[in-house]
């Protein structure tokens, strides 16, 4: 069985309660990932799921570390919380770059999955800014220079480009519209699976003895609908994904 593990897809709210003359705050914990590690679940696959606020500290530091995982997905969490941990963001220490470090364990036979977010690829205000980050030669698909973000909010419907691959054989008819993805463009060596609206959503690529693969849009609401969510082929797919980058399928 694969060993999964997520990193990111959780945010942290802060409200304020305006209540005639008085007024006060309450902070409230989310986590976007629940649909996805149960579509999973479904499928038979454990997913590890390191918050966001964690990955600072907490995400492994070096190519030994990653080495207890066999599939990583990333969602949802910028270029920074990988590479400005305490030591240095704090205390102005040298640390290692896990950006690089997770490329070498790509090209070493890990297997790397990124799901499109406001933070993910370029992102909101391009702050994700995965692009300038090692991280972009172990990605199928280069990553625009500014916000990559495409709202879709009267929904477009994914097209499957590549049927007879592995998780293009995954896909069921009646795939419901998503509402949002993030606009990337495939490289030469990237195989792309599925389309939206013309671009990228579901791309592929080998890279030294590893795997790499990209779903554009969100792995839970807003982008990715709760019609999405509970269509019949969804968890199917979900689990496809992680099962090629594991060399499963």
């Amino acid at each position: 069985m694969a060993r999964v593990l997520l990193a990111g897809e959780s945010w942290v709210s802060q409200a304020t309660h305006y209540k005639g003359f008085d007024s006060f705050t309450s902070v409230t914990f989310h986590s976007g990932a629940v649909e996805y590690i149960a579509a999973l679940g479904r499928e038979g696959i454990t997913v590890e799921h390191m918050y966001a606020h964690d990955v600072p500290e907490r995400f492994p530091a070096d190519v030994e570390a990653l080495n207890a995982y066999d599939v990583i997905v990333l969602s949802d969490i910028g270029a920074n919380s990988f590479l400005l941990p305490q030591a240095t963001w704090l205390h102005g220490r040298p640390s290692s770059n896990r950006l690089k470090n997770l490329s070498d364990w790509v090209r070493g036979g890990g297997a790397l999955m990124m799901a499109g977010g406001y933070l993910s690829f370029q992102g909101f205000q391009a702050r994700a800014n995965f692009a300038r980050s090692p991280l972009a030669e172990v990605l199928p698909v280069t990553m625009l220079d500014y916000d990559d973000r495409v709202e879709v909010p009267e929904g477009a419907v994914p097209t499957l480009d590549a049927p007879d691959h592995p998780v293009g054989r995954a896909w069921q008819q009646g795939a419901p519209v998503l509402l949002g993805y993030n606009r990337v463009v495939a490289k030469p060596e990237a195989q792309v699976v599925a389309s939206v609206n013309g671009d990228v959503l579901i791309a592929t690529a080998e890279y030294g003895s590893g795997r790499s693969l990209v779903w554009t849009s969100d792995i839970g609401p807003h982008w990715c609908p709760v019609e999405f969510i509970q269509w019949v082929g969804f968890d199917g797919l979900m689990a496809s994904m992680v099962r090629w980058l594991n060399k499963d399928e």
